[in-house]
């Protein structure tokens, strides 16, 4: 490893953008507290790093331009497919304590439905028959492993992935894989390791050759690995730490006994509101956030998403009324300065529609509500489904296959899926799903949002 600025007291599995754009703008602020890198795919980023020794700037893109922040929190970085002993040895040093991740939904090696580990998962299945890891709950375990070894206190494993109880699923999944390696071990980290859930907010999208460009311009240095984001930050965490851990409180992080109300507020709104707009929006020839929320139609339909079918599912955290929150989403979604791209939200869409819309779903029939954006959103996920070039989606190959020259059965298809959708939910929304999903093959995905937008127009009028 490089010399380091900063004493490694942190490895963080899956570095990308962004937790280089959120975590590190907060451990930037922190004395001796350095981030180890760990990139469980290719070297391009570690690549693209080190050649400013992993300082990198930070772009807040504002209505007015750029705000530049210069981070040297990440000391090195390592590319476990090239060597993962060195990552499990790096995890079992004794002066880190604690583990990040942002490895995404499907990272976590689980069924998206169930929450539990996929023990058919090809690197499951490798973790298991070898020491050298290949997930991150694969090398969360052999970390754990030889650290008990070698009679060290286990680290914290910190979750910063968009899903619900992350920490709890984190959790579950080192259990549950370290019980097929050695059951000794499973009990050992069900006892002692700390998995705190976190809600992390923080519009981060994909940094162009332009926003290259225009940093260097600002800065007057030359750096191929920027990153870029919205101006708004947050980081709310549960009080579940254990040992020696750095102080992220006093940077900005809130931390609250159960985060569980700002993990759905944020999960159902803002990422059910993203993915909403990313496949109906696309569909209706959209690029970004921004231009797709200046239609009118589109703005009309998340009023509708949000006020009459998503707050009535929510408890409003601490602080927070769900409608000022709604208010303040618009307005990010609408800042010119984010060309956030619809297809980089729309990836891996399979793992996330449990979570993002099919929860707020089953809420809503609970409550005898009703769900027609709920139902045009998951409509507009079939219908992008039918031939996105999205193949990093594990399910992609076996969701194109769905898809008939009927609509009804291809419904029927995808709701079979049981990997996402519970068979008790697939039956109650099949035949209203059925009828939304043909008339959007018929109509077009902005004609679909116009209509909604206008019966919603006419329900105003009447009360």
């Amino acid at each position: 490893m490089t010399a380091a600025k900063r004493p490694i007291r942190i490895v963080h599995l899956g570095l990308g953008a962004f937790y280089r754009a959120h975590a590190c703008t907060y451990l930037q602020k922190l004395e001796g507290w350095g981030v180890l890198g760990v990139s469980l795919r290719s070297a391009a980023v570690r690549d693209a790093m080190r050649q400013r020794n992993y300082r990198y700037m930070a772009a807040a893109l504002t209505p007015d331009g750029m705000d530049l922040q210069q981070i040297d929190v990440v000391q090195d970085m390592l590319v476990a497919p090239e060597d993962p002993a060195a990552v499990i040895a790096a995890l079992a040093d004794p002066t880190v304590s604690l583990v990040t991740l942002t490895v995404t939904e499907k990272g976590y090696c689980h069924d998206p439905a169930t929450g539990t580990l996929n023990p058919d998962h090809a690197g499951v299945r490798s973790d298991i028959a070898n020491a050298m890891a290949q997930t991150a709950p694969g090398f969360l375990v052999r970390g754990l492993q030889a650290r008990r070894a070698a009679e060290l206190s286990p680290f914290t494993v910190l979750s910063c992935d968009n899903l619900p109880t992350n920490g709890a699923v984190a959790r579950r999944i080192t259990i549950e894989l370290a019980s097929h390696i050695d059951p000794d071990l499973a009990d050992w980290i069900a006892a002692e390791v700390a998995f705190p859930s976190a809600m992390v907010d923080r519009i981060v999208p994909a940094t162009t050759a332009e926003d290259i460009a225009r940093i260097a311009a600002l800065s007057g240095q030359t750096d191929v690995a920027p990153v870029v984001h919205e101006p708004f930050t947050q980081w709310i965490i549960t009080d579940e730490f254990a040992g020696d851990l750095p102080d992220l409180a006093a940077v900005g992080a809130k931390i609250f006994p159960d985060i569980s109300p700002f993990e759905r507020m944020k999960l159902r709104m803002l990422n059910g509101a993203h993915s909403a707009l990313a496949y109906l929006g696309s569909l209706a020839g959209f690029e970004t956030v921004a231009g797709a929320v200046a239609d009118d139609a589109i703005a009309r339909y998340l009023h509708a998403l949000w006020h009459d079918e998503t707050i009535p599912t929510l408890t409003a955290p601490p602080d927070t009324p769900l409608e000022d929150y709604a208010s303040a989403l618009l307005s990010r979604f609408a800042n010119p300065g984010i060309q956030h791209r619809l297809s980089q939200i729309a990836m891996d869409g399979s793992q996330k529609l449990p979570q993002r819309l099919l929860g707020t779903v089953e809420d809503r029939l609970a409550q005898g509500g009703r769900i027609d954006a709920l139902l045009l959103a998951i409509a507009g996920w079939i219908a992008y489904t039918a031939n996105q070039s999205d193949d990093a989606d594990l399910m992609a190959a076996k969701l194109r296959d769905c898809h008939t020259n009927d609509p009804r059965q291809t419904v029927r298809n995808v709701l079979s899926v049981s990997a996402i959708f519970k068979d008790t939910l697939s039956a109650q929304i099949i035949d209203p799903l059925s009828d939304v999903y043909t008339e959007l093959t018929q109509k077009g995905a902005h004609n679909m949002l116009t209509a909604l937008a206008h019966a919603m127009t006419l329900k105003e009028t009447r009360t």
